[in-house]
């Protein structure tokens, strides 16, 4: 029995063989010159009778019985003797075939060193990572490099070569891609640093000289656009040709050959080339051109500054030469339009020439911005402009038509510094309009005023909507003093008046004058009225701002309706009763200013197909010693005849149309 306590602990151990194999000495030489043989074979395309298996197992001995080391400088040497060989057959390839040749063994020794690796695999899992060793394949590729590529009577051929080819593909020659698709792709598979040292440095370097003469030669016989083609074009071969044969790494490389060379270095000469440099392109909308040379431009530094500068200098001096020329001065309209035309011109070159690109609208902004404001009538000019549209200009056109041009009226505005002189202007005109019923669309008269508000909000507008706002009260007082009132005014003239309110509208002076009997009593009936039912407010006639349609019958019983200012209306009625009226005696009976009547009198006596007055003596202008009588002899083709006002000397356009009355 045994006795208590733990049980003892027993040791197990692993002994070697008692017999040890014992190996032939020549067994790793004999085992070696098979494999020798066998890798011979490979390279002679004789490894159809080989088995693989067996070679596999040769080696795998070798390695386990601690013969790697003999067995991978086995390899090296053989592998070595046979590129030795090979790059004899290499160089004695003449001409064209050298390249045929070196793919074609490239080729061949690719393949054996596959089926090498294969059979040595064991050796490469076990043995190489263990000694460090290079594994097979990199080897194989090591070797080639340095006995073939690196070979001196291969290397400096074989550049010459690949860059002659190149040349002669430059100059229009079809090569074989294919072939130096195969012969580059070997560079990079023997790595990045043999592809770019052995082939692409020489090659960009070769590339910036060939690239510097063909632009000299370019630049001194073709204009800019043309230049600019051959530019875009040869930056285009060289990215085919990175994409058909040259690693993918090389196209930055070479394409920033092309664009220093070609663009970089010439950019300043071509933006300036005479009678095709940018400007001309500018002038001419030459929109292909002008895309070409942003979309090369872009890829050098400053190249796209250089472009932006000079059309920067070309429209501020083209705008200032707009704005300042004597001759488009005197069309308010005109003017304006020009610029719109200048602004749509250059706004379609951004988009379609210059991508939208924000830099040059900011350009193109500025300059507007600049030259706009030398030409202190620019807010005055662009105020009449949107006069014109809304009184006629825009008469027939769509919602949609008439939305763009204000549009571009207010893209106008904004560059003008002085917007309240704008202001002011467009107060008068839009009085005016608004009391002659000169405006195509209320609609449209709103929409400006909203695009004024959204821009420089309410307070900037506040007048302009009060306007709208005494135009429907006084309609709607009107309606009601005539259902009130008819019975009482009986068949005399008819009265519209528009009740104003002081400090919405225009204020000016009213200067005296004295109405017609018929008239003074329909205007009394309507202050009467008015007055009694608006305490505590004021009127003030503006006859200096009224209309009147008045029937007048001439000469054999010829009737016309005439279209007459106030003071006009005064001054004819006074023929009712009279033939025959000294300067003098109209002044005295009417009390209109002497200015404004001298005008009104002019337009009465002295405008050819207007003139139902005539005047003795004749003349073009107005002399206080001149008589004045009914012209009996007035004939026109209309039946309705309007008489304008003729337009005082020295006068700017808003006092020209004179100021709306206000009560």
């Amino acid at each position: 029995m045994s006795g208590g306590g733990p049980p003892r602990k027993r040791n197990f151990k692993i002994e070697a063989f008692k017999h040890r194999v014992e190996l032939d000495p020549k067994y790793a030489e004999r085992t070696w010159k098979v494999l020798e043989h066998a890798i011979h074979e490979i390279y002679n395309h004789n490894a159809s009778g080989l088995s693989f298996e067996e070679l596999y197992r040769s080696a795998y001995n070798m390695v386990l019985h601690k013969y790697g080391e003999k067995l991978y400088d086995g390899l090296q040497n053989t592998m070595t003797w046979r590129l030795k060989e090979i790059s004899k057959s290499i160089e004695a390839a003449q001409g064209g075939l050298f390249l045929e040749e070196l793919n074609a063994k490239w080729k061949d020794h690719n393949k054996a060193l596959q089926m090498i690796r294969d059979i040595l695999m064991y050796m490469d899992r076990t043995y190489v990572p263990s000694f460090h060793r290079t594994p097979v394949h990199e080897l194989g590729l090591n070797l080639w490099r340095d006995h073939i590529i690196h070979s001196p009577m291969i290397l400096s051929r074989l550049l010459d070569t690949l860059l002659d080819l190149i040349h002669r593909e430059r100059m229009g020659e079809v090569i074989n891609r294919g072939l130096m698709r195969s012969i580059t792709k070997m560079l990079m598979d023997l790595g990045p640093a043999v592809y770019q040292d052995d082939f692409e440095k020489p090659f960009l370097a070769v590339s910036a000289s060939f690239y510097s003469g063909e632009s000299q030669e370019f630049i001194e016989c073709c204009d800019c656009g043309n230049y600019l083609k051959k530019a875009e074009r040869r930056l285009n071969e060289e990215m085919e040709r990175v994409s058909h044969y040259l690693d993918a790494g090389s196209e930055a490389k070479i394409t920033s050959v092309v664009e220093k060379e070609m663009i970089a270095n010439h950019m300043h000469r071509l933006v300036h080339m005479e009678n095709s440099g940018l400007v001309n392109m500018l002038v001419d909308d030459k929109y292909r051109d002008l895309g070409r040379m942003y979309a090369l431009f872009r890829r050098v530094p400053d190249g796209l500054s250089t472009i932006r500068d000079v059309m920067t200098s070309y429209l501020r001096e083209t705008g200032k030469q707009l704005v300042m020329d004597p001759e488009s001065l005197k069309d308010p309209v005109e003017f304006v339009q020009r610029l719109l035309n200048e602004k749509d011109k250059h706004d379609k070159i951004i988009s379609v020439a210059f991508g939208n690109d924000k830099t040059f609208q900011n350009a193109l902004n500025s300059s507007f911005e600049y030259f706009i404001n030398l030409n202190n009538r620019s807010p005055e000019f662009i105020s009449l402009y949107v006069d014109d549209k809304l009184r006629k200009g825009l008469k027939g056109a769509t919602e949609e038509d008439v939305e763009v041009i204000l549009d571009k009226v207010m893209m106008l505005f904004r560059y003008l510094q002085e917007k309240d002189v704008f202001e002011k202007y467009y107060k008068q005109h839009l009085a005016k309009r608004l009391l002659s019923g000169k405006t195509i669309s209320d609609d449209a008269e709103r929409s400006m005023i909203v695009k004024l508000k959204t821009e420089c909000g309410y307070q900037f507008t506040s007048k302009l909507e009060g306007m709208f706002t005494d135009m429907k009260t006084s309609q709607d007082t009107m309606l009601d003093f005539y259902a009130k009132k008819s019975e009482e005014l009986g068949d005399g003239p008819t009265l519209d008046v528009h009740i104003l309110t002081t400090g919405s509208w225009p204020t000016q002076p009213s200067p005296p004058c004295n109405l017609p009997t018929e008239i003074l009593t329909v205007c009394e009936k309507f202050r009467a009225y008015y007055l009694g039912t608006h305490n505590g407010r004021r009127l003030t006639w503006q006859t200096n701002m009224g209309t009147a349609d008045i029937k007048a019958t001439f000469g054999k019983g010829q009737k016309h309706e005439l279209n007459v200012s106030t003071y006009q209306m005064c001054v004819l009625m006074l023929f009712n009763n009279a033939d025959g009226l000294t300067y003098k005696d109209i002044e005295r009976d009417t009390e209109i200013p002497a200015s404004d009547l001298k005008r009104c009198l002019q337009s009465l006596a002295c405008v050819k197909g207007k003139n139902v007055l005539r005047k003795e003596p004749m003349s073009k202008d107005i002399s206080e010693d001149d008589t004045f009588y009914f012209n009996d002899k007035f004939t026109s083709k209309l039946v309705k005849v309007k008489i304008g006002t003729v337009v005082a000397q020295k006068e700017s356009e808003p006092e020209k149309q004179g100021d709306p009355p206000t009560g």
